[in-house]
């Protein structure tokens, strides 16, 4: 054993490699610290990346990969950028799902002994930003973090950049469809539940594990309490939701695994309460494109609703419309708001003008906290701050209860505000290190170094006249070399002059230089003052800040209550500009909208085109579901989107495209609507509809509102007959529930089910038939439709004309067999289309002039006449070639 190891000791020693060098050591020994992430290594003035962080930053930020020999063996791969460039880079790192651990040098270079230090001193992931260039400033950048523990989820989630943390828990069905309202960029999970996690919420998120000790409950539940300083959750009502502790818990522990440890700022925990909000599951806000179009090009409903002027409107906007209110009250309260701003136009616009001052508070106030606000951050805070009094005054100064009590939750932080307005320079540097933040006259030594330092000549100057004056040596000049400094030269025919408290430096052959000790002190000053200037500016500077997040907290409230005010003001000015009206919202299980229109539609509409608009009725006495039945492109499918959209508006507090709506409140909005292939997960179509539609049937409630198209279409004919009726009927029949359905079909056979059931009534989307054209009204009408007119919808689609004369012959073929009553059995008897069959021979010209004339003819277009006139024409030519 010995001597073994003797042997490969000397084989290692033989062995021609270097030891890494000291920098690569600390590079591995940093990096070792944060496995999984790319560590960007501060060398001097660049950031660099070694190794397989190398390989994929090249990647990623298409920057040059190249090689340093590291002292070992082999050569690393090597990629970097200039430091100052961390900003442009950053971001597409961070959009390629990487996280990214900057290491930045902790001292000065220039007194290092040795190495110098180094030290990560910040993490940014996917879920985890405060670069403005990393953030969209209209939407929010969550992490998540997700708990399975048995049948209950429990789910939490921060945005680090605004403070906003909520915790829940439930069934894997509502975290699911939590997950796809917040969209979180990052989602945490136990590193034991892996798979579990893949196979309930899917590949399509950007995810993290960690270890399993972290989703301890008492664990989780001592970081909480601690770091809002409380005993117990009780007063943040979430001491109820063990799961969901444990995942905010968790959520606090990632915090300090990635090096964010100012985060005061995250002042509070919210529960998100299921029974507040409107229920709508990943497929409805998918299908109605809420937040997001289902095609490229396509407009969502947000696009609509959104004309906010500050970011923190825009990204609670988006809260709001996938958070619709189950509370009247709060309905009501908010539309108030809106019917007021929409009648009192010059109280908009005076607010408008000082709100699009404000920004991005909610974020500026984030940075404070964090210590991560640069200078001219800070002056958009003083900007915010001075616009929020005239704000207030306008509120207080209406009529209307609900704005004075927002007038009171706004706080004018005025000595905040004196000291930011008295002590910040106007325009300000973005960077601290580059000096002019502080005023003048807010420190003597600051002033007094600024005037050495930039008015060093006048200074000199005035030194050099004051001593001609004091000594009368009118020749004396005061000079500065770089082995005396700064001196004083006299000639030899005024030596005699000089005072005694001068001292002799230098004797030169017409002159002698002297020094004198103010000149000494100036000298030390000028020497370093710039570098005094930076500590003395970065002081004051920090107090500054240390200031403001004294008023983190009012400043937070302040945020909400302008992204508020914001939000309804956008209602507002919608309802103005498309003509929206205040639904009436009611308690009674009705539904009814008269001249409904399409939010989205009707803004993309052709000039001079008009949308049709339509009524809706639905209750649970009289008309429960209504089976809309009608042409393929006849707008089925918008009237059903439209109900719902128009439903989930009114919810949200803003009025809708309609002349008058009352809305019975909903409490779950399903939408079967549109499918497509999940060929990735082995799913056609009709897999897909049929998961959607038993999410909808295992999810009902007595105040849901169902939307329904063409259920059944991806299976053959009698099969999807055959489970569009047995679910209209099971909604009807339902023991508990009645809830309030618009079915979109286009069986026809459908509609017998209104025969047999009193709440089922029958509707059709109208169409006219002008000769063989077909002109779509898009008016809804009671009563059935017979026909689909599939046939002219490709006709309309550019379908060659022989498939769409062939496929009419064939649904004449089989009605007739349908009135015969023959049914299927005449299907094998349809006319066979003999593709193979000739009338024309080649090598005859005149042929070749019958082919031609009839390949030339547009039998869409072609009247009567003419169409005659083509046949004679070839009939002569046909007699013409039987003669000869």
């Amino acid at each position: 054993m010995e001597t073994k190891q003797t042997k490969t000791t000397q084989n290692k020693e033989n062995t021609p490699h270097k030891a890494d060098t000291p920098l690569m050591k600390q590079y591995n020994i940093i990096k070792a610290k944060y496995p999984g992430a790319m560590l960007l290594f501060r060398v001097g003035d660049f950031y660099e990346t070694f190794g397989d962080d190398a390989v994929k930053a090249s990647r990623i930020l298409d920057i040059v990969l190249t090689k340093r020999s590291n002292g070992a063996a082999s050569e690393t791969p090597l990629a970097g950028f200039p430091h100052h460039s961390l900003d442009a880079y950053l971001p597409k790192l961070v959009r390629a799902g990487q996280r990214v651990a900057i290491c930045d040098q902790l001292e000065d270079p220039k007194f290092a002994q040795g190495i110098v230090k180094r030290g990560v001193t910040e993490m940014v992931t996917p879920g985890i930003a405060f670069h403005d260039n990393v953030l969209d400033v209209k939407r929010n950048n969550y992490l998540a973090a997700v708990h399975i523990a048995g049948e209950t989820v429990g789910i939490a989630f921060l945005d680090i950049s605004t403070g906003e943390f909520f915790a829940s828990q439930g069934t894997t069905a509502y975290i699911d469809k939590l997950l796809q309202s917040f969209a979180p960029a990052e989602v945490l999970y136990c590193k034991n539940q892996r798979n579990k996690f893949h196979a309930t919420f899917g590949d399509k998120h950007t995810t993290f594990h960690l270890e399993d000790w972290i989703f301890q409950y008492n664990f989780a539940y001592e970081r909480l309490t601690q770091h809002f300083n409380t005993n117990s959750l009780k007063g943040f009502g979430i001491e109820g939701l063990p799961e969901g502790i444990v995942a905010a818990g968790c959520i606090l522990h990632y915090l300090s695994e990635t090096e964010h440890k100012e985060i005061k700022h995250i002042a509070h925990i919210s529960r998100l309460e299921e029974d507040r909000y409107v229920w709508l599951d990943k497929f409805t806000i998918r299908n109605l494109e809420l937040i997001f179009p289902q095609q490229e090009g396509g407009v969502p409903l947000i696009q609509i609703l959104d004309q906010t002027v500050t970011p923190m409107g825009g990204r609670l906007m988006k809260k709001w419309l996938v958070l619709p209110l189950k509370e009247k009250t709060m309905i009501e309260e908010r539309q108030d708001v809106v019917e007021f701003f929409t009648a009192e136009e010059q109280v908009q616009d005076a607010f408008l003008q000082h709100l699009r001052q404000i920004g991005d508070l909610e974020r500026l106030i984030s940075k404070v906290a964090v210590r991560r606000v640069n200078p001219r951050e800070l002056q958009q805070l003083k900007k915010a701050l001075q616009h929020t009094t005239p704000i207030k005054q306008v509120l207080s100064s209406s009529t209307l209860p609900q704005l004075k009590k927002l007038a009171d939750q706004l706080n004018a932080c005025q000595f905040l505000l004196d000291k930011l307005d008295k002590e910040l320079k106007e325009d300000p540097p973005v960077l601290t290190n580059q000096g002019n933040i502080i005023k003048e006259g807010i420190h003597q030594e600051l002033d007094e170094l600024r005037n050495i330092a930039f008015s060093g000549k006048d200074y000199l100057l005035q030194l050099q006249q004051r001593e001609i004056t004091n000594t009368g040596i009118s020749s004396l000049k005061v000079a500065y070399n770089k082995v005396f400094g700064y001196y004083l030269e006299v000639t030899h025919a005024h030596r005699d002059k000089v005072p005694t408290s001068w001292i002799r430096k230098q004797t030169l052959v017409n002159a002698e230089r002297y020094v004198t000790q103010e000149l000494k002190e100036y000298e030390e000053k000028i020497l370093h003052a710039e570098e005094r200037i930076f500590a003395i500016e970065s002081q004051l500077y920090g107090q500054l800040v240390q200031t403001a997040s004294e008023y983190v907290t009012h400043i937070q409230r302040n945020a909400q209550v302008l992204a508020k005010l914001d939000c309804l003001c956008s209602f507002a000015s919608i309802a103005k500009k498309n003509r929206y009206v205040r639904p009436q919202i009611s308690d009674a299980r009705i539904i009814s909208i008269k001249d409904g229109r399409h939010p989205v539609i009707e803004k993309q509409l052709p000039l001079g085109e008009t949308f049709v608009p339509n009524d809706i009725y639905l209750d649970d006495e009289t008309q429960q579901i209504v089976i809309i039945t009608g042409p393929n492109m006849a707008g089925k499918s918008a009237l059903l989107r439209q109900t719902a959209l128009i439903v989930l508006m009114a919810q949200m507090g803003s009025f809708v495209p309609a002349t008058s709506a009352w809305i019975g409140m909903v409490d779950k909005v399903f939408t079967r609507v549109g499918a497509s292939d999940n060929l990735s997960k082995g799913e056609s179509t009709f897999m897909v509809e049929m998961t959607e539609t038993a999410s909808i049937l295992n999810n009902l409630s007595d105040r849901s509102l169902i939307l329904m198209d063409e259920i059944g279409r991806g299976t053959s004919t009698y099969d999807g007959i055959s489970i569009a009726w047995s679910i209209v009927e099971y909604l009807h029949q339902h023991p508990k529930y009645k809830a309030k359905t618009l079915f979109a079909t286009h069986y026809h056979e459908l509609n017998q089910l209104a025969e047999d059931f009193p709440r089922i009534k029958n509707y059709n989307v109208s169409v006219k038939e002008a000769g063989n054209k077909v002109i779509f009204m898009r008016k809804l009408q009671e009563g059935s439709s017979e026909h689909s007119f599939g046939i002219h919808v490709a006709q309309m689609a550019g379908m060659p004309n022989q498939v769409v004369l062939r496929a009419n012959e064939i649904m004449h073929h089989l009605e007739k067999d349908k009135i015969s009553n023959k049914g299927d059995s005449k299907i094998k008897d349809i006319p066979k289309n003999n593709y193979q069959l000739k009338i024309f021979e080649a090598a005859d010209p005149r042929f070749e002039k019958i082919k031609g004339i009839l390949e030339k003819l547009d039998i869409n277009t072609i009247s009567p006449v003419e169409a005659l006139l083509k046949l004679n024409e070839i009939q002569l030519l046909f007699h013409s070639k039987q003669n000869g």
